[in-house]
């Protein structure tokens, strides 16, 4: 019965035939939560329906949850995943397959590094020289890398501390996790320099060359330039090659957070927008955004395998055997902020195993092309303003209806913000917002490979209602 009711809901985020979102207040929702967990004193009775109680479980769990897979979600950067990949994670799960030790998660380990090798080699680095590791997320993952980057660049700094002439060099549109790393690092959020961008929103080689030589002027060390591949706002894409030439005669640590774009490397028709990332030193590739697999699985690569090491300088005798010290380069609790990690790697191995590459090229060539077809429809509507040329399946927009065009600039953007909630509390569809420029922009990620250009449409018309909703 509970599978019966999870195909069924399934079925209907698929058809469209329900909300994106069933909207609750988050009081209304952590009632309705713990209303369903034992009174305090106990028990649920002697002898407990477990089966009925399982199924009415699963479908509220259901009914309450974001319905990734209705071709109307086109909000945050989290995919409708292939089933199927979940389903090699929830064996990895039962299992309770854990990592720390090789011994302790042998074949998580083995799929762990074949993936590693494989997703290298995509990124044009010999996998007998580069390496890396699995994390979870794109965050952590930004974290791990810029931590090797800091002790790489600054050797005695995991025992003396970080020296105060230090700064970061990063993408003024760079994740919030680059900034929350710097403060993390014990660099100081202060200490992160933001460098210019080009009017794609790209990060421009000739200030970035500008800068760092001023910072050399100035007696300041730069720990590393984070790129990225691509930026969150708009999905740009930093021209790699001109960005790593300038590190290169700098001598600067390269990270490129590839969190989202990474995949785009699995597509022979777009992974010219990727040209450059082998000179990196270290890469962030989320398997769980455009790879389309269940979170968390995110690849943190080195060119340079050593480097890997760098990260931590601890002795754990009580965990890695010190008779077998060969056995290191696979004890994952080395390189990794985790000490028992989950085994992240099954989905992805699982599903790449099973269908292959031409699935992910499929699926990211379709979600870019949904998202040329929707920026050319807002193109074309005289009531929206597109603020850019997509290169990837984010579109970033505003909706100008006459009733707001000749407004305040505050009034417009307090309006493209309350849309935007209206939008998602009507179930219609999910998008998000973002800022440009100091604009409120509505930003939509196409993540949904089913998702059709009637939904495009309807999109449009769905924002229209709830414009002039607010305005009348």
């Amino acid at each position: 019965m509970a599978a019966v009711a999870d195909r069924s809901s399934a079925d209907s985020a698929r058809r469209a035939a329900g909300p994106v979102l069933n909207w609750a207040s988050p009081p209304e929702l952590i009632a309705r939560a713990e209303s369903f967990l034992p009174p305090p004193e106990g028990t649920l009775g002697e002898q407990p329906d477990v089966v009925g109680r399982f199924r009415d479980l699963v479908a509220q769990m259901l009914r309450s949850g974001q319905n990734l897979h209705h071709p109307r979600y086109l909000g945050h950067q989290v995919p409708a995943s292939v089933p199927i990949a979940a389903l090699f994670d929830a064996v990895g799960a039962v299992t309770n397959q854990v990592m720390a030790v090789f011994e302790m998660g042998p074949w998580a380990t083995a799929v762990e590094f074949a993936l590693l090798n494989r997703l290298c080699r995509f990124v044009g680095w010999d996998s007998e020289q580069a390496g890396g590791l699995l994390t979870h997320g794109g965050s952590l993952a930004n974290l791990t890398a810029l931590l090797t980057a800091r002790n790489v660049t600054f050797p005695d700094c995991w025992e003396s501390g970080v020296p105060t002439d230090a700064v970061l060099v990063a993408h003024s549109d760079a994740h919030y996790s680059v900034t929350r790393s710097a403060g993390v690092l014990g660099l100081g959020t202060r200490q992160v320099v933001s460098t210019a961008i080009d009017d794609r929103r790209r990060m421009d080689p000739e200030s970035l060359d500008r800068l760092l030589a001023k910072l050399a002027r100035e007696g300041r060390r730069v720990m590393a330039v984070t790129a990225c591949a691509c930026a969150t706002p708009i999905g740009a894409f930093d021209p790699l090659d001109d960005v790593a030439d300038v590190c290169q005669r700098h001598r600067v640590w390269l990270h490129v957070d590839a969190a989202h774009g990474g995949a785009v490397l699995m597509s022979r028709r777009h992974r010219h927008l990727l040209t450059g990332l082998e000179r990196a030193d270290s890469v962030v590739w989320d398997a769980h955004k455009m790879l389309f697999v269940p979170a968390l699985c995110t690849a943190v690569l080195y060119r340079q395998q050593s480097h890997r090491f760098e990260t931590f300088r601890q002795n754990a005798p009580y965990l890695f055997d010190p008779s077998a010290p060969g056995m290191a380069a696979f004890d994952s609790g080395t390189a990794t902020m985790e000490c028992t990690k989950r085994a992240t790697g099954f989905g992805l191995w699982g599903l790449w195993s099973l269908l292959g590459e031409p699935l992910f090229e499929a699926m990211v060539d379709r979600v870019f092309e949904l998202a040329a077809t929707l920026h050319g429809m807002l193109n074309d509507a005289e009531d929206f303003e597109t603020l850019h040329v997509p290169e990837c399946n984010i579109v970033a927009f505003r909706h100008l209806p006459a009733a707001v065009r000749n407004a305040a600039p505050a009034t417009i953007d307090t309006f493209q913000r309350q849309l935007r909630t209206s939008l998602i509390q009507s179930g219609a569809f999910y998008i998000v917002q973002t800022q440009l420029d100091g604009k409120a922009a509505l930003r939509a990620c196409v993540m949904n490979p089913t998702t059709t250009e009637d939904d495009l449409s309807a999109l449009l018309d769905a924002i229209r209602h709830e414009g002039k909703s607010l305005t009348s």
